[in-house]
């Protein structure tokens, strides 16, 4: 199958075409039909599967067909958790609707708001937006929704986690009930099957991944180190294997803030983004991480879901976050869209407990490697993963692939014997 097969107007496989893609996605390819139809989609799918195009592309080719918004008013409503979500998503439909008469606008907090409530007074196709900037805009009269016909609901499982129910709930009764409702989420919750109950009729079911499973494009590692070791290990593993990209993940913004500043007097180019950034301060920090000005991005787990970098070659967790779930949302950083990708964890003992939760998560015993050099005093413990789901022996490019581990004879790697950011707005 191609895009060609899905029924998408001539402008789009253009844009299509130019970004270059032929073959749609597993979840592109399930979902785009049901949405040109017409139907509420409910969609799990995995970062990395193309669930952006999976919305966007159909979205587009249906407003294209209507008449010009008037002023204020917006037809189409995308709700995402995050400002850069937001931003990755606009800038998705920027690219597919360049031969389109199609108008947009991306609207969240942390920027001045004149700015978007003067976008938004000639009326947009298509509105992407975090929750409480577009309360606040609606709040101004900024915008009229009383023309809409498309909410997508991005993120879905991410916004719960964060806290906005209150303000999804505020938003939908804002909106007309006869309008078409697209969920698209990472898995198939309770909650997630609740919200989609109260605001999707009869949706059309769309699910490409095991709940909670991480994607096969991406190897995985974990490294055991002593706690005050990690620092140190980071900056060997970026100088010894000449890494030029690397996303690093840590669990508290002071932690994301010391790590940064720690890699800077190492000779390593970082920066940090978090919730207390500035959104001037996040931007040019994600556009001299993918600019190549800057080798390490340190980021709390409000990035694990909102940044767009094309072949990310690795993600590092420095620290592993203390809810399992978002270790799968970490790591889908990297190996997206099909690409080979690198995960690798540096665990303490004192992260042990974290470290089961997570293997039993994502039914996963994690190989462990000791990197020589750095070999912890206190023991990391083996995992012990479902028996269906542990791994077979890695092949040789396999364990060559885990950088800066210790080699017994043989080739074989050395067993070890081894919060997120505040709830917020817009």
């Amino acid at each position: 199958m191609n895009f060609k097969d899905l029924g998408l107007s001539e402008s789009l496989l253009r844009a299509v075409t130019e970004q270059g893609y032929d073959t749609p996605s597993p979840v592109q390819a399930q979902a785009i039909p049901p949405v040109l139809a017409g139907r509420d989609v409910m969609a799990a799918a995995q970062t990395g599967t193309g669930k952006t195009a999976a919305f966007t592309l159909p979205l587009l080719h249906r407003l294209a067909a209507g008449p010009a918004p008037a002023g204020r008013h917006c037809r189409a409503l995308v709700l995402t958790p995050t400002r850069e979500l937001a931003a990755q998503v606009h800038d998705n439909v920027e690219a597919y609707s360049r031969y389109l008469q199609t108008r947009s606008a991306c609207v969240f907090g942390g920027v001045k708001i004149n700015p978007q409530i003067a976008r938004l007074a000639r009326g947009v196709d298509v509105l992407v937006a975090t929750p409480g900037r577009l309360l606040d805009l609606h709040g101004q009269g900024a915008v009229d929704f009383s023309a809409l016909e498309v909410l997508v609901l991005d993120e879905a499982d991410r916004m719960l986690d964060m806290g906005f129910i209150h303000d999804i709930r505020r938003i939908v009764k804002l909106l007309p009930e006869a309008r078409q409702t697209l969920m698209f989420s990472a898995t198939f919750s309770g909650e997630i099957s609740t919200l989609a109950r109260g605001y999707l009729v009869d949706p059309v079911k769309v699910s490409v991944t095991p709940p909670n499973a991480t994607a096969d494009t991406v190897k995985q590692w974990v490294y055991p180190v002593d706690k005050q070791r990690k620092t140190a290990l980071l900056s060997h593993l970026v100088r010894d294997n000449d890494w030029h990209q690397v996303l690093v993940f840590t669990r508290t913004k002071h932690g994301a803030n010391r790590l940064s500043q720690q890699l800077e007097k190492a000779g390593i180019p970082s920066a940090a983004i978090h919730g207390n950034k500035s959104q001037n301060a996040r931007t040019r920090a994600l556009g001299d991480f993918k600019q190549g000005r800057i080798q390490a991005l340190v980021a709390t787990d409000i990035a694990a879901r909102g940044l767009d970098i094309e072949q990310l070659p690795q993600v590092v967790n420095f620290d592993l976050p203390n809810v399992a779930e978002d270790y799968v949302h970490r790591i889908g950083r990297t190996g997206r869209a099909g690409a080979a990708g690198r995960a690798y964890s540096l665990v303490s003992a004192d992260e042990a407990d974290y470290l089961r939760g997570i293997e039993k998560l994502i039914r996963q015993t994690l190989p462990r490697e000791a990197v020589e050099g750095f070999e912890p005093e206190h023991r990391v413990p083996e995992g012990r993963a479902p028996a269906a789901a542990r791994p077979q022996s890695r092949g040789r490019d396999e364990r060559a692939a885990a950088p800066g581990a210790r080699r017994r004879r043989g080739g074989r790697g050395r067993r070890s014997g081894g919060a997120s950011d505040n709830r917020r707005r817009g």
